[in-house]
Order: C-alpha cells, then sequence, then structure tokens
C-alpha cells in the first residue's frame, strides 16, 4: 500500500526540523489530544458499562427473573410439569404480591406485600444477602420482614408490631371494610436499593392469600434462571405453551430504567468523541502546515518522477502515524486507568476529603469498571476513521501545487 519511499519520507516528516519548532508543538498537541480523547472515551464507557453490570446484578438479586400471572386462569400442574421438563435449568417458586397499607405509631404508608415460602432456594439466597439465616428461621405466620428504610421512616424494630390492610373488602354491620391484620417484625434486611427497601413488606404466601382474600390457584409461579440475560427467550417460549398466563420478566418491569442509560451512554459516547473530533483538527492544522514548508521539497520530488498520488499518501501517513499511535497510547491509558480507578477514587477522596461516589445514591458502595473489548475495538476504529479524514483533507491540496513556481527562484 506504501512504498518504501513514502514510509521514509512520512517519517522524516514527523521529526521536524529546529527551525519547524511550532509545527512540532502542534503534532504533540494532536497526538496528546487524540490521546486523551480515547483514554476519557474508554474510562467513561467502563465506567458506565460497570455500573449497568452491577445494577443488573442488583436488580437480579431482588426480582425473580420471570413471573408468570394466573391471569383470571389457575396454572396447573400440568403445565408446571411441562415447564419443568421443557427447561431443565430453571428453578420455580410460588408467590403472590399486592398493594397495601402498612399502620404503625400512627402513620400509615402504601407498600407493596409479597407473599413468599421460606423454604425456596431462591428465598434463602434473598436473606442470605441481605439478612441473616438467624432471622429466616424466625419467619413463620403472622411474622414479616420489612427493608431498613421502611423501618427507619416508621421508626420500627425487630420484634414490634403492625398492622397491615389490604385492598381487599370485608363485609361487616358498618359494611364493606378493608381487610386488616396484624403482623410481628421478624427481621429487618438492607439491599441498599433505597426504592425497595422502602416500599417491600415480606410475608409468608398462606398470609398474603389469607390478607388478599385470595386462594392456592391465585398464586404466581416464580422462574429463576442460570442466565438471567436470555430471560426474554424463555419468556417466548413460556407463552407459546399457554398464551392464556401473563408472563413477563427482570428486564421488563425496569426497561425505562435500561433505555434511560442506553441513552446516557450514547449522548456521552457521541459528546467524548468530539475530544478526538477537536484534536483532530491539530492534525489538520499541522499537515497544512508542514504542506506549506515543504513546498520546494515537494517541487523537487515531482521533478524527480514522485507522482501527485505519491506525495498525497506520503502526508497521509504522516497525519495517519500521529493518530494511529496516539489513538494506542491512549486505549493502553484508558485500559489502566480504569483497572485502577476504584484505588484512584479512594486517593482521591482521601486526599480532597469529598464523597466523589456517595453509595445511597447509587447503591453501590465501589466505583465500578468493566472493560469491553467491543468498546475499545469501536473506539479504536472511529479513532482511525476520524484521524484517517483529517489527514486526508490537506494531503488532497498537493494536487493544486505548481512545480514550476515551487522551483521559479531556485
Amino acid at each position: 500500500m506504501f512504498t518504501r519511499a513514502e514510509r521514509l519520507i512520512a517519517l522524516r516528516n514527523l521529526r521536524p526540523k529546529k527551525k519547524e519548532g511550532f509545527l512540532k508543538i502542534i503534532s504533540l498537541f494532536s497526538f496528546f489530544g487524540i490521546m486523551l480523547g480515547v483514554a476519557i472515551l474508554i474510562i467513561v464507557m467502563s465506567v458506565m458499562n460497570g455500573f449497568k453490570t452491577d445494577l443488573t446484578n442488583k436488580i437480579l438479586g431482588l426480582n425473580p427473573h420471570i413471573v408468570i400471572q394466573p391471569n383470571s386462569f389457575k396454572i396447573d400442574d400440568n403445565f408446571i410439569l411441562k415447564l419443568k421438563n421443557d427447561f431443565e435449568d430453571i428453578t420455580l417458586s410460588k408467590s403472590y404480591s399486592g398493594e397495601g397499607i402498612i399502620i404503625s405509631n400512627n402513620t400509615a404508608k402504601g407498600v407493596i406485600f409479597k407473599g413468599i415460602n421460606k423454604n425456596e432456594k431462591s428465598i434463602k439466597e434473598f436473606f442470605k444477602n441481605f439478612t441473616s439465616t438467624e432471622n429466616l428461621n424466625n419467619f413463620k405466620s403472622n411474622k414479616v420482614f420489612i427493608g431498613s428504610e421502611l423501618a427507619f421512616d416508621l421508626n420500627l424494630k425487630k420484634g414490634d408490631t403492625l398492622n397491615l390492610m389490604s385492598s381487599a373488602f370485608v363485609a361487616t354491620p358498618l359494611g364493606s371494610l378493608p381487610k386488616q391484620e396484624s403482623f410481628k417484625i421478624a427481621g429487618v434486611f438492607n439491599t441498599g436499593f433505597l426504592e425497595f427497601d422502602q416500599n417491600v413488606i415480606f410475608l409468608n404466601i398462606e398470609d398474603a392469600l389469607s390478607i388478599f382474600d385470595k386462594e392456592k390457584k391465585d398464586e404466581n409461579i416464580e422462574i429463576y434462571l442460570n442466565d438471567p440475560l436470555k430471560a426474554d427467550f424463555y419468556k417466548d417460549k413460556i407463552q407459546k405453551i399457554n398464551q392464556n398466563y401473563f408472563v413477563y420478566t427482570w428486564s421488563d418491569l425496569n426497561k425505562s430504567l435500561f433505555s434511560a442509560l442506553k441513552v446516557e451512554r450514547n449522548v456521552m459516547f457521541i459528546i467524548l468523541s468530539l475530544i478526538i473530533v477537536v484534536a483532530a483538527f491539530n492534525i489538520i492544522s499541522g499537515l497544512t502546515i508542514l504542506i506549506k514548508n515543504k513546498t520546494k521539497e515537494i517541487a523537487v520530488l515531482k521533478t524527480l518522477g514522485l507522482s501527485n498520488k505519491s506525495i498525497k499518501k506520503i502526508f497521509f501517513l504522516t497525519g495517519l502515524t500521529i493518530g494511529f499511535f496516539a489513538t494506542l497510547s491512549g486505549i493502553v491509558l484508558g485500559i489502566l486507568f480504569s483497572l485502577n480507578i476504584e484505588k484512584l477514587r479512594i486517593v482521591l477522596s482521601s486526599v480532597f476529603n469529598l464523597e466523589i461516589f456517595p453509595a445511597d445514591i447509587y447503591f453501590l458502595d465501589k466505583l465500578p469498571s468493566e472493560i469491553n473489548l467491543n468498546s475499545i475495538l469501536i473506539v479504536f476504529i472511529i479513532s482511525l476513521i476520524i484521524s484517517a479524514i483529517a489527514s486526508y483533507l490537506p494531503a488532497m491540496k498537493i494536487s493544486n501545487m505548481s512545480t514550476f513556481r515551487a522551483l521559479r527562484y531556485e
């Protein structure tokens, strides 16, 4: 693609003479500008990828991967048996959820009641991660688990008694009234999600059915997968088995959140890519000045028989070389920074006495970072394309140069 002579001349252009010091400065600005742009882009993408992964793992630890609701049709044993036979890598459990009101200390708050079976594997994993297994042993009839934020808001603790009011009505001599029952707090869980810890109460599934005046046929089926990211794939297959049931996944419940993260990630990518574009303008400026300074040399090369195409390739290679090595340097810098970003956060927090990444706002206890090879490849390609365009534009002007005028006074 490039001859040996073209490569040698291009390499020589990268080492300006002493009297071309200004050109050297422009070349350095081009190099460092592209390098920093690429590094910042990789760091931001890595942090956003890490944030999305940690957030996904946190959500998956709080929610079933797939939920099947009866939708006025009973979920029979044959359907459950077919699920187990068709999908051997799934775990099934039963639950029931509904909205209600918690009443305590003359305070009322709307929450979600979730009836669960404490013997299910997924429930044991939840309590193992967010509370103690000792509390789970105390999780018996007429006892509940509440979130730490809800306990704080209502000034409740383990062992306290509270009243739960459901949306189901019972007939009384005074008319229909919401069903209400008393429960004792068996324990408090803390997931780190403010919304979850503030708005969810766990009951035994029998108590949940009772307070909502429901029966066994109204129970939901919760499915847990080995690979939660395949939830939509399983959802489509389950719906084909029986279309009478309402099936939704964890991603359906959090679609707006992940859509917002995706939009934010794409916008950040576009904005930060402009740093590379701005840095590439220095390549245009540098090559334009270089071509202007090398007018006589270009004329000599033409006189010696070098074609316009070859001379264009020489200056194009000069700019592209700057962009290529700046991109590689930026990738290395970005990866090193991403791998050590949590250590750097700790150092900066201690030096400046600032909380750079508040855990109570971002739901995470450390700054996440996940290096994605596809993202790095995309950044590498985009940076090279921008550098190539920036190198090509000034090189095109060589065709308009007159050899005769350049050598006129020599």
